[in-house]
Parts: C-alpha cells; structure tokens; sequence
C-alpha cells in the first residue's frame, strides 16, 4: 500500500488521504481509516484499473456501425480479449483489453491494422491518475430551501392554501413528465429488440400521483408475452429444423437464444437487462444488479437527464399498488396536499426520506398507506376500505396476482363520494392526534379492513388458525393459506394486497418513539392559534413552523424532567415466549390486560429480589386478590404498619432509620385504564423520583400540600372553553413505592446548635463552619 503517495501530513498535525478525500486528526485514527473498508475498497478499484491500463489499447477510425464482436474477433489474433468497451454516444473509438500483456505487446508491435477496409489507429491507452469521485448531490435547481419555501407559505391566507401551494412547489411539472414519458419510450424500443413482445411499464412516485422533482423513475419490465414468443419460436424452429429456418430464428433473436426465460433465475434475467442498459441505451451509466434485494433491480443513472432508475421484473403487486393510489386520489382531492404536507413534515424531523434508502426510518410507501388509513377512520370515512372496494368492482375487473386478491374498480367514478366535509386544515390536526393516541405496537394496520387488528391475531401458528373465532377478519383466512407471516415490529402496516408484508417492518423501536413524540408535538401545535390564523404581525404561522427541522444529534424529549425519568415497557411480540403468545392470542381483544399483569409481575420481582426493596402498594394501586401470582408480597409494609411501627434499636441509641418512598411503575388504572384500551395504547412506564423528593404519599409533615381526593384533582373547565387534551404520560396512573432505607444520626441538628453555643462569640465559625472539624451544615454523620 503506498502510504508515501496517499496520506501527507497538514500544517496542524493531522493526515490527509489524496486517495479518499478526507482529513483526519492523528496517527491512530488514520490507521483507522487505512484498515477501512471504504479505503480498502477505493484502494482495491486503482489497482484493478492501473492493471486494466496495462493490458489495453485505444481504438479508433473503424466505421460507426462496426460492432463489438467484430473487433472482439479481429484482436483474438494478438491474443485473449477480456472486453471491449465502446463509445455508444457516437460509436468512434472503443478501448480492447487483453488477457494477458503478451497480447497487448503483439498488437502493438503489429505495423498495420485494417478492419472492413478502414485503417485502424491503435495505440497504448493513456494512463490517466485515479480519482474518488464523490456522489453528487440531487440537483437543488428545482429543490426549494426552507427559507424560500417559507416565505411563499407565509403569503398564503390560509392553511388549506398552504398545502395547495406546497403541493404546485413539489410536484412535476409537465416538461419532467414528458421527459420521463420519453425516456420509457426509449426503452421499450430498445427492450423490444432484445426481448419482443416486451412492455415496460412506469409505477411508483413518477406515476402514482404523489410525485416530486427527485423521485426515482420505477419500472417494470413484463417478459410474459416474451417467454410465449420464445416457446412458439422454439417449437417453431424444431419443427421446421429441416427446411433452414433455424438460423434465422436464432440470428434474430441472439440474446433470446442463450437463455430461457421460463427456467432462468431472476438474477440471471437481470444480468441481460443489465447489459442491454449499459451497450445500448444512450446515456445510460452506473448500471448495477442488486439481486439480493427483497425484490431484485438493476439500477441505473441518466446522464443527461439526471434521473435514477429502477428496472424489475418480477413485481406486479407494485404495479397494482400504483393503480390502487391513483385509485384513492381520484376518489378523494384532499388526499394529495394531505400527503405532500405530512411527507414533507416527517422529512424535516427526519422521520422519513432516507436520502441513501433502507435504514430504520418509514419509507413513502408506508407513510401514504398510513394516511389512508386514517382517512378510512374519519367519521363519516373519507375513503373505502379495499374491502369496500372489491364490492364495487365488475367482474371485468378481478384481479389475482401471486395468489392475492387485487381487486378494485379502475375508475373512480364507480365509487360514491364521501359525505364527509372537513378542510384540510382539520385534517391535518386530526391525523397528529390519531397518531399520537393509536397504538402501534399492539395494532396491525389494515387497509384491506379499514381498521386496528390485534397484533395477537398474527402470533398463532398456522395449525391454530382453524381455531380463530367465526367472523374474523380476511386477512387471517387469506394468511392461513400463506407459507409467510408478516414480520411484526413497533409499527405495523400491511400492504392492502400482499398481506403477508409489513411495509414498515424496518423501523425499530426508537424510530416509532421518535414517530409517536413527534405527533404529539405536532398535534399540541395544531391547537394553538399560531397554527390556524395568519399572523397580523408578519411572523411565521401555519406550516411554517410545524416544517421546522429537528437537530439531528439532539435526542428527542419532551422538555419535561419528570417525563424524562420514564422507561418505556414496549410490547415487543418478537421475544415473547410461545407459551406467553398462545396466551396472548387466546386473550383477544383482552391482551392489554394480560400484558399488564404480566409487565407489573416482572416489575414486581425485579424490585424485590434482584434489587431486595420492599414494595409498599399505594392507596389507589389496584391490586388483584392474592397479590401478582409468581409474586410474593407479604413482606411488603402498608401504610399504617409503617405509621405505627414500633422504634428499632437504632433509633434507641440516637440512630434513626429514615425511607424514602420512590415511585418504581407508573401504569393506567381506574376509568381511564378502560378509555387508554379503548384508544389502543399498550404501554406501560416505570418511573422514578429522586431520593431526595419530599412528595411522598407516605409521609406528609407539615407545610406539604395534602394530596387531592380523585374528586378535587378532576379539572374544572369553563363550559365555553375546551378541555384540555391529556397526552398520554399525563393520564392516570397505578404507584407502586419503593422504600428505600438508611441509617442517620438522629437529632444531629440539636447537637450541631448545642455545639455552636458553647464555643465563643470570636471562635464562632463562619459560613456554619466549625473550625478544626470541617463539618458542613447539611452533612449527614454516620450514614
């Protein structure tokens, strides 16, 4: 590795690599960065390329329609040729490498080349210094800043405009679409000639209606009418092998001759796409096959246009899912400004939009199937369900694909408006507050149903499903036919036709926090006038502040120190024992109740016998008879054995022993255990105070706020202004006290004041300091 050449050291100490581009602070982090996988790999490249200069040669005076065949066959003369690249663009020169140097000297050393009766120039390739190249970023020509998006949302007169405007910003304008158009054009005539009988369909964000200015063009190339054509022309060609049509067939048909399509792998079907983008599209470059995806691509650039492109073969279901959302645009015209706000909004708190796809953040896909379902939930519902919409489909327009039932009316004028008639502005709020009340992990969303199914439905084995109760749900019955569950996580979102996918699957735990916390905040924002009334003063309102973008480093926290002491019990269904998910889905709709007792059980033992506190139940706690089975309680003190214990040997000898009551777990009870079901929220907290917090239940002395009765602690609202909407780390909780116990010399106080008294006015310290003693006023002895 030449380390001379690659790394020099800067003016202030640090090192720079020439070869990646980047600085770093010191030796060790630069033998870091050496022993890397992006400088090994960009290390690894310049030698490939340096050896591939070595063994090639510059071409050129052949005539533009010579092929690379025919020089392929004229340089095997010399010697083996590994490749020959050609310029496609204008087809006047073409670089041969060879095997091996021996053919590259024999070529040279040859004192004229001629091919086709053209004089061919041929010289060593110029060796020219490798170069790392960095991705460019997405043309910003048509992408708006944030202070110009701004200032043209503040002209707006109203939020419902707002999102008119920001959808005119985002959108592709009629000269993209037109240049996309063409493009497929393209290459269905390329495609055409290499796979007859091909189409190339467009689905995904260019065509399905919630578009902008760097989306990726998705497409789909259907080889269906293809491996008929190729099983005709083979059964063809056998028949009439005799009469010399086997030839023919095959020279016309030479890619089509090396494979069949019928038998090959998706991978080996996207290599041929692969080199027909590469040889013979214009303007084609960076063309890779990602054949480990979940679903196969060859992604390519465009040069000239700059756009990024997907090519896949087997994926109609997207195909249909494209038609499905230009079906519920159509259906509805509040549903494009909706998504292209709520898209944007989640890009800002970086919630969405991953610029280098995958990771744990919701994809677009997953967002719109969420805002869907929330406009199936309004009251009168905005859109169907697919449910709904099969009913209303003719027979001309079943569809089945992979064994799925795609079906829907394909216009929308065979489905009957909505009655409902809220602006967009309550829309918008709304959806915050169903976000930040639904409950993800305990719910799987189903636009097929239109409703919540409980995630405890999908925990049964495929041989439990018979036992499934008379009436549930589609998806079960559709899914006990399906090899596959859907994999199941913190938010789940099934695909309206493929139900056997969760297209949120990706996200973690975190990512749904920040999800949750995000719509709280938005949802609290929404209920402020700054948000529905343009301000008087000229100051941002409406949007613009709910655009506003989350510091990326800072964790995500409510502002609230007391909130910030919670820890979050999730549901986790993934780790759950088999035992404890047959219970689970026994229990139904009920679960929250059994993963409640199974939580405060868990709770329960850690305090008493990993950390061996004693528990003491609270007033309000809502304990079942027995105690928590598994759970042994009977040390646990009440508060009246507390009050009247009688004095230790400690507090005989001047020592007393002082606890402080912490509160361990915080979860709902009472009627409002019954409305958070009823919401859907499954989730349980543990909390904890300080030790030094005087608020205990416990103990109560004097100059403490007694505690209000559930009667006095009810809030009290005027009958013209609205309550107030509690989130839910506000609602009603279950306590349990942690009593923590040490020992303090009682009465240490007096003798610190008797001790004063006796010493001298001028021996007397100053600052409550006891000279030769160092003792603090508020230190504790003999703890």
């Amino acid at each position: 590795m030449e380390l001379d050449n690659d790394v020099q050291q800067t003016p202030k100490g640090g090192f720079h690599c020439r070869l990646c581009d980047i600085n770093v602070p010191n030796k060790a982090s630069l033998d870091d960065h050496l022993k890397g996988r992006k400088h090994q790999k960009l290390y690894s490249v310049r030698e490939t390329r340096r050896l591939q200069e070595k063994r090639s040669v510059f071409v050129s005076g052949f005539q533009p329609e010579t092929s690379q065949l025919q020089l392929t066959d004229y340089f095997e003369q010399f010697g083996p040729v590994s490749e020959v690249i050609m310029d496609k663009e204008k087809g006047v020169y073409a670089i041969v490498e060879f095997g091996e140097v021996a053919g590259l000297q024999a070529a040279l050393s040859h004192s004229q080349h001629t091919l086709g009766g053209q004089k061919l120039r041929v010289k060593p390739r110029e060796k020219k210094e490798f170069r790392y190249i960095p991705k460019k970023k997405q043309d910003t020509k048509n992408l708006l800043t944030v202070e110009q998006l701004s200032q043209d949302l503040c002209q707006a007169a109203s939020v419902n405009e707002q999102m008119h405007r920001l959808v005119e910003r985002f959108q592709l304008s009629e000269s993209e679409r037109k240049v996309r158009e063409l493009l497929v054009e393209l290459l269905q005539e390329v495609f055409t000639e290499f796979f007859p009988e091909c189409r190339i369909v467009a689905f995904g964000s260019s065509v399905n209606t919630f578009d902008i200015h760097s989306c990726d063009l998705d497409l789909f190339l259907d080889l269906e009418n293809t491996k008929i054509f190729q099983a005709k022309a083979r059964s063809s060609s056998e028949q009439q092998a005799g009469e010399g049509l086997l030839e023919d067939t095959c020279s016309e048909d030479s890619i089509l001759s090396d494979i069949d399509l019928s038998t090959a792998s998706p991978s080996e079907v996207l290599e041929l796409v692969a080199m027909v983008l590469r040889k013979c599209v214009p303007g084609a470059h960076k063309v890779q096959v990602l054949s480990s995806a979940r679903l196969p691509v060859v992604k390519f650039s465009h040069r000239e246009l700059g756009l990024q492109g997907d090519v896949s073969i087997n994926n109609r279901l997207a195909v249909r899912n494209t038609r499905f959302l230009q079906l519920c645009s159509g259906l509805d015209g509040r549903l494009r400004p909706l998504m292209y706000t709520i898209r944007y909004w989640a890009k800002q708190k970086q919630l969405a939009g991953n610029p280098f796809g995958g990771g744990p953040l919701l994809n677009n896909y997953a967002l719109t199937l969420l805002v869907i379902f929330f406009l199936q939930n309004r009251e009168p519902p905005i859109l169907p369900s697919v449910n709904q919409l099969k009913e209303m489909a003719c027979e001309e327009e079943q569809c089945v694909i992979e064994g799925w039932d795609c079906t829907f009316p394909s216009q929308p004028i065979a489905v009957p408006q909505s009655k409902n008639t809220e602006d967009l502005c309550a829309l918008l709020a709304a959806f915050f507050t169903f976000c930040e009340q639904f409950d993800f992990a305990g719910s799987v969303v189903s636009l097929r149903e239109g409703r919540a199914l409980p995630v405890t439905a999908f925990l049964s084995k495929d041989e439990e499903a018979n036992e499934a109760p008379v009436g549930e749900h589609l998806e079960m019955e559709e899914m006990r036919a399906k090899p596959r569950a859907p994999k199941l996580g913190p938010l789940n979102v099934l695909d309206p036709f493929e139900l056997s996918h969760n297209v949120a699957g990706n996200l973690n735990e975190r990512t749904q926090r920040s999800f949750r916390h995000e719509c709280e905040e938005a949802a609290k924002y929404c209920r402020s006038l700054q948000y529905q009334r343009k301000s008087a003063k000229g100051k941002v309102w409406g949007l613009v502040r709910l655009f506003i973008p989350r510091d990326g480093d800072a964790p995500s926290s409510t502002g609230d120190a007391a909130r910030q002491l919670v820890v979050s019990i999730p549901f986790k269904v993934t780790v759950l024992s088999e035992t404890l998910r047959r219970r689970l889905h026994s229990a139904g709709d009920l679960f929250r109740q059994l993963w409640f007792t199974e939580v405060c059980k868990a709770i329960l033992a850690v305090f008493q016998r990993v950390l061996g506190c004693t528990v003491v139940h609270g007033k309000t706690a809502e304990v079942p008879k027995g105690g928590y089975e598994g759970v042994d309680c009977s040390d646990t003190k009440t508060i009246g054995e507390e009050s009247q214990a009688a004095p230790t040997e400690d507090e005989k000898h001047g020592v007393a022993t002082t606890s402080k009551a912490v509160p361990v777990a915080a979860c709902e009870n009472g009627n409002r255990m019954s409305n958070r079901e009823t919401n859907g929220v499954c989730r349980t907290s543990v909390s904890c105070s300080s030790a030094n917090s005087d608020s205990s239940p416990l103990k109560q002395g004097k100059g403490v706020k007694r505690t209000l009765s559930e009667e006095e602690a009810l809030p009290i609202c005027p009958a013209d202004k609205k309550p107030k909407l509690h989130s839910a780390a506000e609602s009603g909780v279950v306590q349990w006290w942690c009593e923590v116990q040490h020992r303090v010399w009682a009465g240490r106080r007096k003798a610190r004041r008797d001790l004063l008294k006796s010493l001298p006015e001028t021996s007397r310290p100053e600052c409550g300091q006891i000279r030769g003693t160092q003792v603090k006023p508020r230190q504790l002895i003999g703890v």
